[in-house]
């Protein structure tokens, strides 16, 4: 998903970043062959040398319960939807689409809410020359789910797709669909790893153990519940974890908000008392910037294949659309408490806790301000609930998206593309491999990577760049077709790489309006690093570059070869006269047939009439398609 730690100002999010980076690697071991620890670190272990008890009891019981949960959820299902002609590998992907309201909209708020989610949303609060008012994520991505509720919920679950990935292989083709599969996979993969990172971290503030072992074990009970039960044992203990992150966060609050170290919120709302007021501001200078990120969350946050598994599991298109509604509600709250908490490290005087007389942004900690609150401002008792809150939060996406990859790896990747005789056996062991190798690809990358949140931010700004202008054209747009798409995609890709990323370290090669030069001082090396920083709309200009090029290539290449300008043997993506293109597609056999054998596709036929904008638009999706649900599929045959 796109960046859900918010958004901060211009230029603090970078050396926010880059100090995270830094004190990883002075934790990361030595055999890594990384940096060595600082003397401040070592002088830290040896003080803290004890593992917090309490917090080491939070892990076990909270580890220990999801685990009986999930593998619950997957001995109670395991037959589900087989009786009624289901195959066993669509069940694991979509729950044999009977999943009701109460646990679809546990687990698809739960997939929004995070480890990022409620750490990200804390630290823009607490954040100085941020605040609130660039805190994006919680409105962001509760709009997010309203917008894909009203627009795309109800079609993609009305014609029976198993995966986000299936509407561009049959209509862009199996080759296109691959090529869409790379920024989805790499999005879910350094998703996983990012918050897997972030639960390290986490965990070492508060009990003291080990980063690397708490991570792997992390991991390892999130693929094993995974691997086990699919998406019944990831959505039931979607409920528990939802529950443990509610209560964990909320009886947090009062205590910390009690502290004697602690200041009136309302005051330091909008007033500087200990630093700038936690309300933030938005200088209107960084206005297109804001808006820029806002977007990205907004839009950008539809086209995941953790959401549209969650649509596609519902038991009707309309319980899709309720269960996104309910999804916004509950992400908005959710990001209560940890506003709340944000705004409470705001108005805390440090120097009266244990933490110290140095605020935690100082030390490059205010990525921590969340554990960081509920260890020094909260009792023993309460930190227990509070980190049993953090790790839900974390597991509640990690495993979501590790599902999601294997599930469109097996069907749109192998199953598609290179086996369309596949049985249903292969396809399951197919997914239970690919779920093992995901999740330890994600561990790896969480551990080994220093610039794991780097290549997150890179890879969701290419769902949005790319993804969702597709996915507009192939639900919207009537007539696109694969040369379009490829046009599309590379527009895009150029247009957003061209911007550069300073995370990776990628300089730009396209110079948008309003760039600058800015400067950053490394706290450890004292190095002086200068990187551009683009001002300009440029991602939602890449976007709206993607949508249009789509659009126009797909016009330009379907009149060349209908009008014989271009002879058919120049069709060399089957794009047009061929198989792929939407005319050629009978909609009672995009309905009836649970896999996608591009083969079968019904032959043209002539269109006349209509209205101009019946020619450019599929207004089909804009009706009632409850009627094309897959359960009444035989009335229109």
């Amino acid at each position: 998903m796109p960046s859900s730690r918010g958004a901060v100002a211009p230029g603090e999010e970078l050396e926010r970043l880059s100090s995270t980076w830094e004190r990883a690697l002075r934790i990361r071991p030595i055999a890594t062959g990384q940096s060595l620890p600082s003397a401040s670190w070592v002088k830290k272990c040896q003080c803290k040398m004890a593992i917090h008890v309490e917090g080491l009891l939070a892990i076990v019981i909270f580890y220990v319960l999801i685990l009986i949960v999930g593998i619950w959820a997957a001995w109670k299902n395991k037959n589900s939807g087989i009786s009624e002609g289901t195959d066993r590998s669509e069940s694991i992907m979509v729950g044999g689409r009977d999943i009701g309201l109460f646990v679809g909209g546990f687990t698809m708020t739960a997939t929004w809410v995070g480890g990022g989610y409620i750490n990200g949303t804390a630290e823009s609060v607490y954040l100085p020359g941020s605040g609130l008012a660039w805190a994006q994520a919680p409105f962001g991505y509760a709009l997010s789910l309203v917008v894909g509720g009203l627009f795309f919920a109800k079609p993609m679950r009305s014609k029976g797709y198993v995966t986000m990935l299936d509407p561009f292989q049959q209509i862009y083709g199996k080759r296109m669909g691959g090529l869409l599969f790379i920024p989805a996979l790499l999005g879910e993969i350094f998703w996983s790893a990012a918050i897997l990172s972030a639960l390290g971290a986490t965990l070492s503030v508060i009990v003291d153990i080990n980063i690397n072992m708490s991570v792997v074990i992390s991991a390892l009970i999130a693929i094993f519940y995974t691997l086990v039960g699919g998406l019944y044992s990831v959505a039931y203990t979607d409920v528990v974890q939802l529950f443990c992150i509610f209560i964990g966060l909320w009886i947090s609050v009062p205590f910390a908000l009690s502290n004697p170290a602690v200041s009136d919120i309302g005051v330091t709302a909008v007033n500087t008392e200990f630093q700038s007021p936690w309300l933030g501001e938005i200088d209107p200078s960084d206005g297109w910037m804001w808006a820029d990120n806002f977007c990205l969350l907004m839009l950008g946050g539809i086209p995941w294949q953790v959401y549209f598994q969650r649509v596609l599991s519902a038991s009707s298109a309309s319980y899709a659309q309720v269960l996104s509604f309910l999804a916004a509600f509950g992400c908005l709250v959710m990001a209560v408490p940890s506003v709340l908490i944000g705004a409470i490290g705001a108005s805390t005087d440090w120097n009266q806790t244990s933490y110290g007389p140095v605020p935690p942004v100082e030390k490059d900690e205010s990525d921590m301000i969340l554990p960081i609150v509920l260890q020094h401002l909260c009792p023993p008792f309460i930190s227990f609930f509070g980190l049993g809150a953090v790790s839900a939060a974390v597991m509640s996406s990690a495993d979501s998206s590790i599902l999601s990859a294997s599930s469109m790896f097996a069907r749109n990747i192998y199953q598609l593309a290179f086996r369309q005789s596949a049985s249903d056996r292969e396809i399951v062991w197919v997914m239970r491999i690919t779920i093992f190798v995901f999740g330890a690809l994600a561990t790896a990358m969480a551990l080994l990577t220093g610039s794991v949140y780097g290549l997150w931010y890179l890879s969701s700004d290419l769902v949005y760049v790319i993804i969702f202008p597709q996915l507009l054209c192939v639900l919207f747009v009537k007539g696109t077709n694969t040369y379009g798409s490829v046009a599309g995609y590379v527009f895009g890709l150029l247009l957003r790489i061209g911007g550069g990323e300073p995370y990776l370290r990628l300089p730009p090669f396209i110079y948008y309006p309003g760039w600058q030069t800015r400067e950053k001082e490394h706290r450890l090396t004292r190095e002086v690093e200068r990187f551009v920083e683009q001002r300009f709309p440029y991602k939602t200009v890449s976007m709206l570059a993607s949508l249009l090029s789509n659009t126009a290539f797909s016009y330009v290449a379907k009149y060349l070869f209908e009008s014989g300008t271009l002879s058919p043997k120049y069709d060399f993506l089957d794009a047009v006269v061929s198989r792929h293109s939407k005319e050629t597609m009978d909609k009672t056999t995009l309905v009836t047939h649970d896999n996608i054998i591009l083969s079968e596709l019904a032959a043209v036929r002539p269109r006349h009439g209509g209205s101009l904008a019946g020619t450019f638009l599929n207004t089909d999706v804009l009706t009632d398609e409850d009627n094309m649900s897959p359960d009444s599929s035989t009335e229109h045959q």
